[in-house]
């Protein structure tokens, strides 16, 4: 059955590549994104384009993850257009690169702020369409960071990515009541085929990183290649995307928790699979199991 479903950070990489599959899919998609008239819009030709060719429901929508006024009006936009919203996909994020003490705690804050906090707005907008459905999905674009492995000078966004996963944990035993089901999208470390490492942001406090890059030289700038060097030459980003119209595309209530994308295998399947164990066990444990699949 066709969704209607929103994309917040869609401008580009995993969120552009999955606003565009999921409208092959059939799907009506928005894919939300900022400055729509300013920085991104070329990004927004591209998509009316798009969907033109290939003859698809999909729209460009202003959604500013650090504004809830945006969000707000985003949501209200989509449902004022469509009478409903099925699928919330929570891709917005920013890499962040450096030593992690060279960070100022502003600065570290406006990562959470553009990964964490920008997901709790949305789904404040959101949810209380999907509630009042009794139907919906939120779909979380999570990371192997956050249980396999984890390079250096990376932290901060890997710290961010971790909250938003325990976020995405927590959310689903709550709104599971409601009829709304859960599912994380947990990406490898796919280093080309997105803008994650030319558009990382960095610690101003330059005297610290020189102070790290007198005992490490190079290595936070070898990182992406090191990381690269494990991808398999065959293995395409894209993989996110089709997995997430997998997802997407099954029956209600039985979708997978977790949906491993991740060519490198860097052990955050083998991890995952035992803390969710332990998740559903625990709930069992405590009485409250109906809570792992959401209410019909």
């Amino acid at each position: 059955m066709s969704k209607v479903i929103v994309v917040t950070g869609a401008s580009s990489g995993i969120g552009a590549l999955s606003a565009r599959a999921l409208s092959r899919a059939g799907h009506t998609v928005y894919a939300g994104m900022r400055n729509t008239q300013g920085r991104n819009a070329p990004r927004v030709a591209e998509l009316r384009e798009f969907a033109t060719t290939n003859k698809v429901k999909l729209h460009s929508v202003e959604l500013d993850v650090l504004d809830q006024d945006s969000v707000d009006a985003a949501i209200a936009r989509i449902v004022a257009e469509q009478g409903r919203l099925d699928v919330v996909l929570h891709n917005a994020g920013h890499l962040v690169v450096g030593p992690t003490e060279a960070f100022s705690t502003e600065e570290l804050a406006a990562v959470y702020n553009t990964n964490v906090l920008g997901a709790q707005r949305v789904n404040r907008a959101a949810l209380p369409q999907l509630r009042a459905q009794g139907e919906g999905l939120l779909l979380w674009t999570s990371s192997s960071s956050v249980r396999g492995g984890t390079p250096p000078f990376l932290t901060g966004y890997f710290a961010a990515k971790a909250a938003l996963d325990s976020l995405a944990v927590g959310y689903a035993a709550e709104v599971s009541r409601f009829g709304i089901e859960t599912a994380i999208i947990v990406p490898g470390a796919f280093t080309n085929g997105t803008n994650h490492f030319p558009n990382a942001g960095h610690p101003a406090d330059t005297d610290r990183v020189e102070a790290y890059e007198e005992q490490y030289g190079q290595l936070q700038r070898e990182i992406p290649d090191r990381l690269g060097a494990l991808i398999p030459p065959e293995a395409d980003v894209a993989l996110v995307a089709e997995a997430i119209v997998d997802v997407v595309g099954r029956p209600h209530g039985t979708r997978p928790f977790r949906t491993h994308i991740d060519p490198a295998d860097d052990g955050s399947e083998v991890v995952s699979a035992v803390a969710d164990k332990i998740r559903g066990d625990f709930y069992r444990r405590i009485e409250l199991s109906e809570l792992l699949h959401p209410a019909r």
